[in-house]
């Protein structure tokens, strides 16, 4: 093996560690943002989608995503296991368990741990890798006209994630006491450890998409770094834009809001940060910074879906939006570049067959789960804690 080589597969390898880091901001954030009786309960589910994730994605889903040249699926082998390319399964597997994670914070406090295994099994064995195949294993996005882009994930890891968020959120109902007559704030326990998550989280995200670039060797370094821009640029002015929307809006900057403006800028980067200048790179955490505060509450207040922690907003509708953003700011063949229509075209495709892939089979399964196993715990569980009733333990004394 050459030392270029080499030196790619190190940096593919250090990237998918940062990007496994994520999750314990995904817990942290979660945990923070939810009550205190309830944090096991989210670290442990957080902990299994990491573990079964792991699992799956070996077993089935990553052949499922990169097996074959077929349209629409890969290939069904089991336990992969060609040495020379477990670099990029362990790469793809961090991202298969970070789709997977997503969930967890909108069905928060009022989820069967039972249950939500059965989940986090199929989105990593099935949903996530499909989906993901059309994109990035050569499926048929990938061979449109013009191509659907998604560099590191908006779509094929976050929009999928927030989209069954939104499934399961909407069947399992909102938590006891969040709406009598109108939308009730339930105050996360402790902003500090979510604020620990998101900072966690941001730091992750320099794996997340830098990483996607699956090389550092040669010119590569020069794509990473600018990468890395790029990717600091629009969490930085997603934090800073929601600060000022909710300044404007509640009289006080909102920290919570704020938090999700960070991550909501990085979502809305991930799909186009390879091929967007700074300015736009700006530009679009600007814009999530906007969307994920109005779509908080649309969700929240108008539609009724209670979500503790946003991560419909964050993800699904950011995601989306961002993936849809590279058609005008994509520096070669954006519409505000001169490009055209096409690009802008093939990504509304992109975000609506998967946004209909994902939302649709989460709805299948979490109403099935809800009619057979029962998907929630009981009220008396709710009201006392998942922690003590799922786990037999609390997680402060």
């Amino acid at each position: 093996m050459d030392t270029n080589s080499a030196l790619d597969i190190l940096w593919i390898l250090v990237a998918g560690i940062l990007v496994f880091f994520m999750q314990a901001g995904f817990a942290l954030v979660e945990a923070g943002f939810t009550r205190a009786k309830n944090v096991g309960n989210i670290v442990m589910k957080n902990f299994m989608d990491l573990s079964f994730g792991s699992l799956l994605f070996w077993i089935i889903g990553y052949s499922l995503m990169y097996g074959g040249n077929g349209a629409f699926f890969g290939t069904f082998d089991f336990l992969y296991g060609e040495p020379d390319n477990y670099h990029n399964l362990f790469f793809q597997t961090v991202f298969a368990a970070t789709a997977a994670t997503i969930v967890s914070g909108a069905m928060a406090e009022r989820t069967k741990f039972s249950t939500y295994l059965i989940y986090t099994v199929i989105i990593t064995a099935f949903i996530y890798p499909i989906s993901g195949h059309w994109i990035w294993g050569g499926g048929w996005l990938s061979t449109l006209e013009t191509p659907f882009h998604d560099f590191a994930g908006s779509t094929v890891v976050h929009s999928v994630g927030g989209w069954m968020a939104l499934a399961g959120a909407w069947t399992i109902g909102p938590r006891l006491g969040k709406y009598n007559g109108k939308a009730k704030a339930i105050p996360g326990h402790n902003m500090v450890l979510g604020a620990l998550g998101v900072f966690i989280l941001w730091m992750g995200w320099f794996g997340f998409n830098p990483g996607s670039q699956l090389a550092i060797s040669g010119d590569n370094a020069h794509a990473v770094a600018s990468i890395f821009i790029t990717t600091n640029l629009a969490a930085a002015a997603g934090a800073v834009f929601t600060m000022f929307v909710t300044w404007l809006r509640y009289g006080k900057p909102d920290l919570s809001m704020t938090l999700n403006g960070a991550l909501a800028g990085l979502v809305g980067i991930t799909a186009g940060c390879n091929i967007v200048s700074p300015i736009g790179a700006a530009l679009i955490g600007s814009i999530a910074g906007l969307v994920v505060v109005f779509s908080i509450e649309l969700f929240d207040k108008v539609l009724k879906v209670d979500d503790p922690v946003g991560a419909i907003s964050v993800h699904g509708v950011c995601g989306a939006m961002g993936t849809l953003l590279v058609g005008f700011f994509a520096t070669d063949g954006g519409l505000l570049y001169g490009g055209g229509a096409s690009l802008l075209w093939s990504q509304a495709i992109g975000v609506v067959s998967v946004g209909a892939w994902a939302f649709g089979l989460g709805l299948i399964l979490f109403q099935t789960l809800k009619a057979t196993m029962g998907l929630r715990v009981s009220e008396q569980e709710e009201r006392e804690g998942l922690d003590i009733h799922e786990h037999g333990q609390t997680s402060y004394n």
